[in-house]
């Protein structure tokens, strides 16, 4: 802002701006009006014509002053740095709720509580991505292990609210924003009532409690919801309780949830608002450069293994598919064909050093469906660079749409589970692969692998490369600024 002084200064200089043209055709009629009665032959003409165009010279010199002055006393921007920060930000600006610590923070601050049997405080440690893990040491190169840490597969609301926090795209002012940010930490609220015998009561009550502070707020009546947006941390199901004695909380089911967009670690494909994220894996690479040098690993490993798999038996499941594969793969284990970590108990839960290691060294890797269609597994497997094989099509390909290549066919393969029950054998279908296609569904994988992981650099994200966080918050800001005005309806 400029003071009395500077404004005085640039008006005072303003007429000269204003005058310019009449001003020099005035002086030079005058000038010409003179001529005639001026001779050559006298000194006093050379003296009056050396000060009359000594005047001229200064007056020219002192119009210039006022764009100087002006210029320099505004600090225009440069058209570049303009220019980048509407394109870093063209889908909009995003708007985090200052919601109470009783729906984020504080459940963090009882981590002993989030689980009846054992503390989380381990799992969920470190902004969300849980402790390094340095016994990984010997299975990548030295300067990458600082970036693998023993990341939980239900941590993503803590992971996306630290990132959107320092959100290059975020605004402290609701005004300007696209988007509103919800905070709360649904998946950690819900996970201590799924167990034991606490009532449906206990299961709804913090979101019954965050929806009655979020619908006092000003921007929520504006829309109705339609412009907001929440992460929930586990997969859909947990929170879509159809009766009290069923599993998990009704929050999803609850009116005011009914416009939110939600994203989600596995989705309800029928559902517009439901939206599937990458499960959190262990790799949070903090440069291009990591993302780079982790790419070039996975490409050049030399893999002896045709398939692997990594899971449990579900004993308790009739006709239980995965043992189904675990037959298979012991079986073709004795000719090096396949390779099987078996994950019995919870000594898979968040990863493992011999998991790593086996989706390294194989072409392909196994991908059932878990307790639910999907398994963090996909993502681990693709981040080794090991191609998927899928038994059902909901397991990734009507899941992750914003992450994943449009084309199924060039980053995984697709046997129906059926045909393997009847017989198939898994070792025939993928051996008809040349390996020039395994190459090329490799590449595809790994080229991937940026969009599916989540960086550990909160402040800018991987300069130069977007992760799943990226995509997903600009793709939430397109679908809002698609449907500007929707929830009207």
């Amino acid at each position: 802002m400029l003071d009395i002084s500077e404004k005085s200064s640039l008006e005072a200089l303003q007429p000269l701006k204003k005058h310019k043209t009449p001003d020099l055709l005035e002086r030079k009629n005058s000038f010409n009006s003179i001529q005639p009665y001026l001779s050559l032959q006298h000194p006093r003409t050379w003296l009056i014509l050396s000060v009359f165009l000594l005047q001229i010279f200064l007056l020219l010199m002192a119009r210039s002053l006022p764009i100087s002055v002006s210029r320099r006393l505004h600090h225009f921007p440069s058209p570049s740095t303009s220019a980048a920060a509407d394109i870093q930000c063209k889908s909009g600006m995003v708007y985090v709720y200052p919601l109470p610590p009783v729906f984020n923070t504080e459940l963090l601050q009882k981590c002993n509580e989030l689980n009846p049997w054992v503390s989380r405080c381990d799992a969920f440690s470190n902004d969300g991505f849980g402790r390094k893990a340095t016994e990984l040491a010997g299975i990548m190169p030295e300067n990458l292990t600082r970036a693998w840490f023993w990341t939980d597969q239900f941590s993503s609301e803590i992971i996306y609210h630290n990132r959107i926090m320092n959100y290059r795209c975020r605004t402290t002012d609701p005004e300007s924003a696209t988007a509103f940010y919800i905070p709360f930490y649904a998946g950690l609220a819900v996970g201590k009532y799924l167990w034991k015998n606490y009532s449906a009561q206990d299961r709804d009550r913090h979101c019954q409690m965050m929806l009655g502070w979020v619908q006092n707020q000003t921007y929520w009546n504006r829309s109705n919801g339609w412009d907001h947006f929440i992460t929930m941390g586990r997969i859909t199901w947990d929170f879509r309780r159809s009766n009290d004695d069923d599993w998990g909380s009704s929050c999803i089911y609850l009116p005011l949830m009914r416009n939110i967009t939600r994203l989600l670690i596995e989705r309800n494909q029928w559902d517009y608002f439901d939206v599937g994220v990458p499960y959190p894996t262990g790799f949070h690479p903090s440069t291009h450069s990591d993302v780079s040098t982790w790419q070039d690993f996975a490409r050049t490993r030399y893999r002896s293994t045709l398939f692997c798999f990594a899971g449990a038996t579900r004993g308790f499941i009739k006709n239980d598919f995965r043992g189904l594969l675990l037959s298979q793969c012991y079986k073709e284990s004795g000719s090096g064909s396949c390779r099987v970590v078996d994950c019995g108990g919870s000594k898979c839960s968040n990863g493992s050093s011999a998991i790593l290691e086996t989706f390294l060294n194989s072409d392909f890797c196994l991908q059932p469906r878990g307790d639910s269609f999907t398994r963090r597994s996909i993502f681990d497997c693709m981040v080794a660079g090991s191609i998927p094989v899928f038994f059902w099509k909901r397991t990734a390909y009507y899941q992750y749409e914003w992450f994943l290549p449009s084309e199924p066919g060039s980053y995984s393969v697709f046997i129906d589970r059926n045909a393997v029950k009847n017989g198939t054998s898994i070792r025939g279908e993928l051996e008809k692969i040349s390996r020039e296609e395994v190459r090329k569904m490799r590449d595809k994988v790994i080229e991937y692998i940026p969009n599916i992981v989540y960086a550990k650099q909160p402040i800018e994200g991987l300069v130069g490369v977007r992760d799943a966080f990226d995509i997903a918050i600009d793709g939430v800001l397109r679908r809002i600024k698609e449907q500007e005005g929707g929830y009207k309806w």
